[in-house]
């Protein structure tokens, strides 16, 4: 096969994946997301002879590269916008989800957003892609060992975020619990005082 029908089959096959790869990440309109893909298979256009047997994770890794430099590019833009102080961000009001609005699941979110984004990302990547350590490595570029690696220092700083949350539930369920447990003696009291002086 020539280098230029392994593009066009790693194309077809994985147009959707990459695509799916980038707007989970890049929370923002479809014409974004529709442009870091242009970006990730032009870059693989350019590289194709690099292509390996497997593509996804080697597409992976340039969707990553392709993410951070709009991100990067989002960002100094956002700060030239707060600067000039004249975009629909800086006078908007801010909208507060109320409590009730909280998903299913939130609680894993809120977890996974206390780690560091390289932390993050390695457990998406195995969670959400579906990734092997083997093919884990070849996004991150580094080795399987070290892949390995960070994938389970990841999921150990998560499930000590997770009992940092269950942690801090049960505190303030307690609290609530000893308020409503003082208040109710403090109730019984006066009552019992009110007896003795009728």
């Amino acid at each position: 096969m020539s280098t230029d029908d392994a593009f066009d089959a790693a194309y077809r096959e994985h147009y959707w994946a990459v695509s799916r790869f980038v707007a989970r990440r890049l929370d923002d309109q479809a014409w974004d997301v529709e442009e870091v893909v242009a970006e990730v298979f032009a870059v693989a256009w350019r590289r194709r002879a690099e292509l390996p047997e497997s593509p996804l994770p080697w597409l992976y890794g340039v969707a990553r590269h392709c993410l951070a430099n709009t991100v990067r590019g989002k960002g100094r833009y956002r700060r030239l916008l707060l600067k000039l102080g004249h975009h629909e961000v800086t006078r908007g009001g801010r909208t507060v989800a109320s409590p009730d609005a909280e998903r299913p699941g939130s609680w894993v979110l809120e977890a996974l957003s206390r780690l560091a984004e390289a932390d993050q990302e390695v457990l998406r990547l195995t969670a959400w892609e579906e990734l092997t350590v083997e093919e884990l490595s070849t996004v991150l570029g580094c080795g399987r060992s070290a892949a390995a690696m960070r994938l389970h220092r990841a999921r150990r700083r998560l499930r000590e975020q997770i009992e940092n949350l269950r942690r801090d539930d049960r505190v303030s369920v307690g609290c609530t619990s000893g308020k409503g447990d003082r208040a109710h003696s403090a109730d019984r009291a006066g009552e019992a005082h009110k007896d003795g002086h009728a």
